[in-house]
Order: structure tokens, then sequence, then C-alpha cells
């Protein structure tokens, strides 16, 4: 019998979300990665600080197109079939960009690379959302964002390895192997997703109820009751009257679509892409060493990686606003420092302990909020396409940071860090006043006291 285990949670839903999170690992070492080869980047391609920005951003491109348009294909195949073609997209991109032999082919093969991060934001969370039930919700789907920054510590660890180690028998093909270490990976998600279920509100939606039995069974239910979730999980859809393809962008679903938007916007404007996509770059501009950079980019990585295991330990007693105060204040102070560390000319000591604080505080809050608070807002009919909303905004920020970033560090550090500072206190505001508690509450339950009918 497929029994909950110590921790309540079925080893059929924990293998499933094990696996569905590794999107998420790929997704992490795929936006970090870069941040230990700029510097290979900028010489290896002849490039300006504009033009480094824009091929850091050219990942960006792809996940703002792979977040948008993959709304549709996981309602239309299901949320597994889409995670498997996104394996397949990390597998290419990886290959690609370690033989890339030109500026133009590299760009081509990080762009296939952001398609599976943009589509894996969306997926990947939704995907464990949907299988999970209320009371364990938001530690399960906070898997992928412990798997985002395991991923992101990965990259970092994996950078400073083959520089440290290798980089003297490898020389410049050091750096195409950071990328070429993803395929593997890659490879493996691949393989392990044929062993998962589809998702029991996308068999639902297409009618294949005996099926989502066979998944809620194993998986598990929020009331108990097999009959009875399966009759909520149809209220909730009410195809009768409403449809799968009907208007998103609507009056009855504004207040989640902008409560998703929101809180994705506010993810980007704490810069924290900017000082994990730049974090060596960040750490050299105040007298670090190469070796040095990426090594404090590794201890950064880190110190995300505890502290989203403690939110992820949490979140499910104490809430997401909570978590977002904390971490809200913590940004703030975090930024404050750093902006201060480069507004005084450098001083290394202050900018780690503030970065660290920055970082620990993301962990705590945002990074462990973002893609839960999303997957739990929007109804089952339409939680692909606001998903994808959500995730947009956040990849489409993303974009604009990332490539703003090193034209303004380069003038005049002090004033981004400043500026993600003031968007923090923004944060704070809205939390306090805007966002709502969903801890503990079932999918189909959120959508009414959202007011949606």
């Amino acid at each position: 019998m497929n029994k909950p285990n110590g921790s309540g949670v079925k080893p059929a839903l924990l293998g499933a979300t094990i696996v569905a999170a590794l999107g998420g690992l790929l997704f992490g070492f795929d936006t970090a990665v870069i941040s230990g080869t700029t510097d290979w980047l900028r010489q290896q391609f002849k490039l300006t600080e504009g033009m480094l920005g824009f091929t850091v951003a050219s990942a960006l491109i792809g996940t703002i197109i792979g977040s948008i348009a993959v709304g549709r294909p996981a309602d239309a195949v299901g949320r597994r079939g889409v995670l498997v073609v996104l394996a397949v997209l990390y597998f290419v991109s990886a290959i690609g960009c370690a033989l890339a032999w030109d500026w133009w082919s590299f760009m081509i093969f990080r762009l296939v690379g952001g398609l599976a991060v943009g589509g894996a934001s969306v997926v990947a969370p939704m995907y464990i959302a949907e299988i999970s039930p209320a009371r364990i919700r938001g530690r399960l789907v906070a898997v992928t964002q412990f798997n985002v920054v395991f991923g992101i510590l990965l990259a970092y660890l994996s950078n400073w390895t083959i520089n440290h180690f290798f980089g003297a028998m490898l020389g410049d093909a050091q750096y195409r192997w950071m990328y070429g270490v993803q395929a593997a990976p890659a490879a493996v998600f691949f393989v392990l997703l044929f062993f998962n279920p589809q998702s029991p509100r996308w068999l639902v939606a297409k009618g294949r109820i005996e099926e989502a039995r066979g998944v809620l069974v194993s998986c598990g239910t929020d009331s108990g009751n097999l009959e009875e979730e399966i009759r909520d999980i149809q209220a909730s859809l009410d195809l009768e009257h409403h449809s799968l393809r009907e208007p998103f962008y609507c009056r009855k679903y504004r207040k989640p679509i902008l409560l998703a938007v929101a809180i994705a916007a506010f993810n980007q404007l704490s810069g924290i892409n900017a000082v994990l996509y730049y974090s060596a770059y960040i750490f050299e501009k105040v007298g670090a060493g190469a070796q040095s950079a990426l090594l404090q980019s590794a201890i950064v990585g880190f110190t995300m990686l505890v502290f989203t295991v403690v939110a992820m330990v949490i979140i499910d007693h104490v809430g997401r606003r909570r978590l977002m105060i904390i971490g809200s204040i913590g940004y703030i102070l975090g930024l404050g420092g750093a902006a201060c560390a480069f507004y005084t000319g450098g001083n290394g000591k202050l900018l780690l302990a503030s970065l660290l604080v920055f970082i620990a505080a993301h962990g705590f809050g945002q990074g462990a909020v973002i893609w839960v608070f999303i997957s739990e807002i929007f109804p089952n009919r339409v939680r692909a396409r606001g998903q994808a909303l959500g995730s947009f905004t956040h990849w489409a920020m993303n974009a604009a940071i990332s490539w703003t970033f090193p034209i303004i560090a380069a003038s005049a550090g002090w004033m981004a860090f400043a500026f993600y500072m003031l968007c923090m206190v923004g944060q704070l505001a809205w939390v306090l006043v805007v966002m709502p508690e969903t801890k503990g509450i079932s999918l189909e339950k959120i959508q009414k006291e959202l007011g949606i009918e």
C-alpha cells in the first residue's frame, strides 16, 4: 500500500514532487551558470558592457517567450507532457552552448535554454500544486524553489570547481564545460518524468475521472473523501458554464491577475537576479580576484539554500504573508548595506555581509513564496494561463533588470542597490495592505475566497 511516510507525505506524491522539481534545479543552474563566464564572454566575443548585458539577458528573452507560450500546451497535452519537452530543450541548450562556434550560435542556444526555464517556472510549481493536499502544498511547491536555489548553488560550485581544479588544463575550454555539464541532469530529468502521473485536476478537466481517482488515491486528498474531492474539482471547473478556452483577461479574474503581476514584479525589482547573474562581477568590482569572486558567489548560493530550507519547513505553519514581511525587511537592510558599500568606495567585507543578508531574506521570503502563491490563487480552469502570466511578468522584469544592471554598475553601483531598496519598501507596504493569506486552504476554496464563481 501507498501509505504516508513520517512527514505525512505519501511516497508516490513525494517521488512525483522531487522529479517535477528537477525542472527547478535545471532552471536555477541554467540561470546562474553564466555568472562565472562573463569575463570569458566579454573577451571571446569582444563585448561592450551594454552587449554583455544583452548577452546575459538573451536567455531571458527565451524565458519570456517560454513562460507566456506554455499555458495552452499545458492545458492541451498535460503538465507532464510539457515537462518532457522542456527536458529536451535543457539538454539541447547545454550541449549547444558548450559547442557554440560564434556569438550568434551561443545566443541561439541560450535562447533555447531560456525557453525551457520559462516553461519550467510555470509548469513545475503548477503541477506540484495540483497533485498536493492543501495541508502540505506550500512546502511541496516550495521544493521547486529549493531546487532552483540548489541549482544556483550547483552552478556556482561547478564553475569554481572547473576553474580551480581544471582551469590550467582546460584553458578557455573550461568555460564551455561550465555550460556542458548541465546535459547530464537534463537527461536524468527526461527519463524520470515518464514515471510521474498526470495532474488529477487536468485529468478531471479532460473527463478522465477514473484516472484522476487513481492519482488522488496514490497522492492524497484534502478532505480524505475521494468522491468529495472529485466533486469539488468538477465544481471549480464548472465546464457546463465555463470553458478552458474562455477569456482570461476579464473582470472576474482581475484580483488574482493583479496579485500575480504584483508579486512577480516585486520579485525582480529586488534586484535578486542582477546579484545572481553578476555575483562574480560585483565582487570583482570591489577588488576580489577571479577565484575569490567565484568562491564568494558559492557562499551566496549556499546562504540562499539554507534559508530556503528553513522557509520550506515553516511555510505551511506560519503562512505566506509572514514570510514575505520578514523577507521584505531583510531586503531593505541588505540592499541598503550594499548601496553603502559601493558609495563609500568599495568595502568588500560590508558588501559580502550585506549581500548575505539580502540573499537570506530572498530565500526566506519572496524566493520561497512566489511560485507557491501564484500556483494557488487562480481557479483550476485558468491556472495554466494565470501561472504563465505571473511567470511572464517575472521574466520580463528580470530581462529589464539584468540588461541595465552592468551599465548602471559601471558608473555608480550604489544607485542600482538604492533603487532596489526603495522598491522593497513598496513591496512591504503591498504585503501589509493587499496580499491575502492562502495557507492550509484547498485550491477550490481559495477560488471562492477571492470571489470567483
